[in-house]
């Protein structure tokens, strides 16, 4: 759960440049691989898409300003770039701007290999089954995917996990940054004599529904309707719920309720999200160089902010405080960002403390984080999970040393990072989740 301010960019134009064209962009020290696709228009004009592997961004349109024999100026609207470059060398060489900011790019013919080992190919060694099921309280009907352990007999039951994304629309493998943790997750638990439910998440997918117009609560429900399912079969003994960030929130409410039999909570928040913005915001200006006073000074902006949307200030008083935070941070507060803040996921999430869901919980947990993720800081967030909840043999609390948000081995923890490695997630967290779930 966190923005993520894409850094993104386009590029050159020799006589024929259809295809792809593949460089990397090295800003303030981020750096990400980026790949144009060039093609031609049914007018015969160049046309482009541009792709972010390593932010998961795929198809992004570029505007093609003009092209000619030696040059390009290209633009991409949606995130306020441009990109002027000239063909040399057989390479396609120009500068990338941003807010005022320009970085050099320089891209060659060809586009990039993700090496994912883990993701499991078909067939299948276990069934999976196409399932459907209907949220009540809201009216939508999640779609997703039941898989069952090697070698499942129906008269035999077996423990089962309800997976839970994080914030964003994703679908039933959890897929961004060219990674599906959640089929990965779904195929080790499968080989382990475990069985899952993971579905696509409201108006993603075959799921019906409008994602933006939901928040955490509704996406609780989701999850709630995704249980009732799994329970109703008859065919599961044990059924917890696994969450990944916003999803590890969500299975703290489902126990709140008294509703799984277990709960995983993968890099889930122990405190309000607001703080979690914040800490983020932290650790992304101290790596860009920022001192604290500056630092200060751009969170005193950023607090009035997300004050203004989180109460559902009027249009001026939310003006007002975008201008704020525009003098405090240096930075031009486009509509587009706005636009992402305000919404109702982010209303909530900006004020929701899930303290008291927590102190609530009853059943055996399984918190877990990495000692590296930029997004939901380890230690306070478990240390604050681990104060809060009710005292149980079975819980266990558990960091990962060098392990980012989605639990991957990583050199720095930085979600630029995410798609250059080639491991989705840690062998490690996979083999203490099935073990655990097999010993309560």
């Amino acid at each position: 759960m966190f923005l993520l301010l894409a850094v993104t960019a386009a590029a050159g134009y020799a006589q024929d440049i259809t295809g792809a064209w593949t460089g990397k962009l090295d800003a303030a020290g981020v750096v990400m691989r980026l790949v144009l696709n060039f093609s031609k228009g049914p007018d015969g004009k160049t046309q482009c898409l541009l792709d972010s592997p390593d932010q998961g961004v795929k198809g992004l349109p570029a505007e093609v300003l003009s092209a000619t024999p030696d040059s390009v100026h290209i633009t991409v609207k949606t995130i306020g770039a441009s990109y002027k470059g000239k063909v040399a060398d057989g390479e396609l060489k120009g500068t990338f701007s941003q807010m005022g900011y320009g970085f050099p790019l320089n891209l060659k013919p060809g586009t990039v290999e993700m090496k994912r080992p883990q993701e499991p190919k078909k067939p299948y060694p276990y069934a999976t089954e196409e399932v459907s099921f209907v949220n009540t309280d809201d009216g939508n009907t999640l779609c997703g995917t039941i898989t069952y352990p090697i070698g499942y007999d129906k008269t035999k039951k077996v423990p089962a996990v309800v997976m839970v994304t994080g914030s964003g629309p994703q679908n039933r493998n959890e897929e961004g940054f060219g990674h599906k943790p959640f089929l990965v997750i779904a195929d080790y638990l499968a080989r382990h004599g475990i069985a899952s439910l993971r579905y696509d998440d409201r108006g993603t997918g075959k799921s019906t529904g409008n994602f933006y117009s939901a928040n955490t609560l509704n996406n609780m429900k989701d999850a709630r309707a995704a249980m009732r399912f799994m329970r109703e079969s008859g065919k599961f003994s044990k059924l917890g719920v696994l969450g990944h960030s916003e999803g590890g929130t969500v299975a703290f409410m489902l126990a709140a309720q008294s509703l799984p039999d277990f709960i995983i909570s993968l890099a889930g928040t122990g405190i309000r999200g607001d703080s979690i913005l914040i800490r983020q915001h932290d650790l992304t200006l101290k790596t860009n160089g920022l001192d604290d006073a500056r630092i200060n000074e751009y969170n005193t902006g950023l607090c009035a902010l997300y004050k203004a949307v989180s109460e559902n200030s009027s249009d001026a008083e939310l003006q007002k405080a975008v201008k704020l935070f525009e003098q405090k941070s240096g930075m031009p507060v486009s509509a587009g960002l706005l636009k992402t803040i305000n919404t109702p996921f982010m209303k909530f999430f900006l004020t929701y403390d899930p303290a008291r869901n927590i102190s609530l919980t009853k059943c055996p947990v399984m918190a877990v984080n990495g000692t590296s993720d930029w997004q939901v800081e380890a230690n306070t967030n478990l240390g604050t999970i681990k104060r809060l909840l009710p005292a149980n043999k079975k819980n266990l609390i558990k960091e990962y040393p060098g392990l980012n948000h989605l639990f991957q081995h990583c050199q720095t923890g930085t979600p630029a990072e995410y798609g250059t490695i080639e491991e989705t997630i840690s062998p490690e967290v996979l083999g203490d989740i099935a073990v655990w779930i097999k010993g309560l």
